[in-house]
Order: C-alpha cells, then sequence, then structure tokens
C-alpha cells in the first residue's frame, strides 16, 4: 500500500555532471505523527522513500540519486541525502546536514546543524553528528 504520492510541485536541482528533477510529496494514509493532506519535502523517484514503516521526508529536505530513507527514519530541515547513502530504523537527519556516498545512519542515530556524514562511513546505536562535524 502506498503512503505518499506526488502533488505534481517539481524542482530541479543541479547535481554533479547532471540535473535532477525533484517531486514534492504528499501523505496519502495517516501513520505516525503524519496526516493523509500533509505536504512533504522532495525526492527525485519512489524508490527514495519506502512506502513501508512510517519513513518521511519533511519540509525543504531532499533524497535524491539511488538513496533511500527507509523504517522509521525522518529526514526534515533542508536536509540532503543522495548518492547511495541510506537512513533507516529510527534515524534522524536534520537541519542542513548531508548524508551521501555510501554512508548509512541507522539506529537511533541523529545527524544535524551543519554536519556531513560520507564516503563509507556508518552512524548507528544512539550516536549523535551535529553541529560542523564531518564523518
Amino acid at each position: 500500500m502506498k503512503k505518499y504520492e506526488f502533488t505534481g510541485e517539481t524542482k530541479t536541482v543541479a547535481l554533479a555532471g547532471r540535473t535532477a528533477t525533484l517531486h514534492r510529496i504528499r501523505a496519502i494514509v495517516c501513520f505516525k505523527g503524519v496526516n493523509s493532506g500533509d505536504t512533504g519535502g522532495w525526492v527525485e523517484c519512489e524508490k527514495n522513500l519506502s512506502h513501508e514503516g512510517d519513513a518521511w521526508v519533511y519540509g525543504n529536505a531532499k533524497v535524491y540519486d539511488n538513496a533511500k530513507v527507509c523504517g522509521d527514519a525522518r529526514v526534515y530541515g533542508n536536509a540532503r541525502v543522495c548518492d547511495n547513502a541510506k537512513v533507516c530504523d529510527n534515524a534522524k537527519v536534520c537541519g542542513d546536514a548531508w548524508v551521501y556516498g555510501n554512508a548509512r545512519v541507522y539506529g537511533n542515530a541523529e545527524v544535524c546543524d551543519n554536519a556531513k556524514v560520507c564516503d563509507n562511513a556508518k552512524v548507528c546505536g544512539d550516536a549523535w553528528v551535529y553541529g560542523n562535524a564531518r564523518v
């Protein structure tokens, strides 16, 4: 069962070597903290945000390329998740944080503020990465 749809609103973003069209999402069912009709953030395609679990992308947050948000993970603020990165379980990515490369954020981990998690880094458990940290 699908939990969101594209609103029809799009934005084009310049990426390294290409441009991508991102689609604003809207919830079509109620789930943890999200009501049917709530507008969410931006994804490039449906594979970026799982229809299972309570995962959600809020506000101006962007998920694109082969990145995936799943489980009960939350991405919000101006955060970006891209490349082959994965955010799952109960993880949160917020503020102006950026998760990219083959990075993984999972468990109850939080990446926020201007933090960057990249390459093959893994942030898990109850870890917090914040401020201007780079992992």
